[in-house]
């Protein structure tokens, strides 16, 4: 592709996972923000959980002297906390819908327009309907919430059978989930992920092509599906990491399928494509685990 990516898409990073010292919503925040914030190849960064409002007011005063988009990932909460918003205890279903309510409210202080999260465990097939339908009514209840803050609702969809094992879950069943929401709340959306493709066992094309229309975000990242081998599962590993499932031809295969469904579109709204990697030990800083990323997008979208 010779048109710069910048015509076709917000590019963004999520900065707990490139600085996993972040993740509990503490650490140096305002400081890796920044040195994202610095990077004009990033127009937009996807912040999650930050505890201290003092840390918040410092990250907003960065990214709106950056002229940086921001996105809100409120999955590092959720997974932090161990909440379940398809949990079948009223309880712990209401508390997993506060702390979303809670990461609106985050979301709103620092200028973002929606909010990410993930969906509870998986219960297994005898009490799958049950847990889809308290999900459905936290969705509500949140997206109920959002809306009278100015902000929508992405699912993100995770893998079932190897890691995080969430109901949300297989492509075909997130796009039911997608549409009834969509009855009330037409704004709300999916995100999909490159990492939990193979975790999915799921190919580019055919998964694209059943979420196209409820497509909101993307993100962009590797993973291990061989059990034994080290990075196995979920643990957002580099591309090109030993015995990791994506790499230059994957990410290019997957970029094509994007255009295929018109996700990506020149001159259309730019929506939002972010990269998911995260240092994995010794030696892997997060500005060389960045940097080697850049490179394997730049060389798979040269060869879209």
């Amino acid at each position: 592709m010779e048109t710069h990516w910048n015509s076709f898409c917000t590019m963004s990073i999520v900065h707990f996972m490139a600085y996993p010292a972040c993740l509990k919503g503490e650490g140096p925040i305002a400081e890796t923000v920044a040195k994202i914030a610095e990077d004009p190849f990033f127009t937009g960064i996807e912040i999650g959980w930050i505890r201290d409002p003092a840390e918040r007011a410092k990250v907003k005063q960065i990214v709106d002297a950056a002229h940086i988009k921001v996105g809100y990932a409120g999955q590092s909460a959720l997974l932090v906390q161990q909440l379940n918003l398809n949990s079948l205890d009223e309880e712990a279903r209401g508390r997993a819908v506060a702390q979303v309510k809670d990461s609106v409210d985050e979301a709103a202080e620092l200028g973002s327009e929606r909010v990410a999260f993930l969906t509870g465990k998986d219960p297994g097939d005898a009490l799958r309907p049950a847990a889809l339908e308290a999900l459905l009514k936290s969705t509500r209840e949140a997206s109920h919430y959002g809306r009278e803050h100015g902000i929508a609702l992405t699912c993100e969809v995770f893998d079932r059978d190897i890691d995080k094992k969430c109901l949300i879950g297989p492509s075909d069943y997130a796009a039911a989930y997608a549409r009834e929401v969509r009855r009330d709340f037409p704004e709300f959306g999916l995100m999909y992920d490159l990492s939990h493709q193979p975790l999915l066992f799921e190919e580019s094309k055919a998964a694209l092509s059943l979420l196209r229309e409820y497509l909101v975000h993307i993100h962009v990242g590797n993973a291990v599906v061989t059990s034994g081998v080290p990075g196995y599962g979920d643990l957002h590993p580099r591309f090109g990491w030993p015995g990791g499932a994506n790499d230059v031809p994957e990410l290019a295969d997957f970029l094509r399928g994007l255009f295929e469904i018109g996700y990506l579109s020149e001159g259309a709204a730019r929506p939002w494509v972010g990269f998911e990697v995260k240092p994995q030990g010794p030696g892997e800083t997060s500005e060389l685990i960045i940097a080697g990323t850049k490179r394997v997008w730049q060389d798979a979208w040269s060869r879209v």
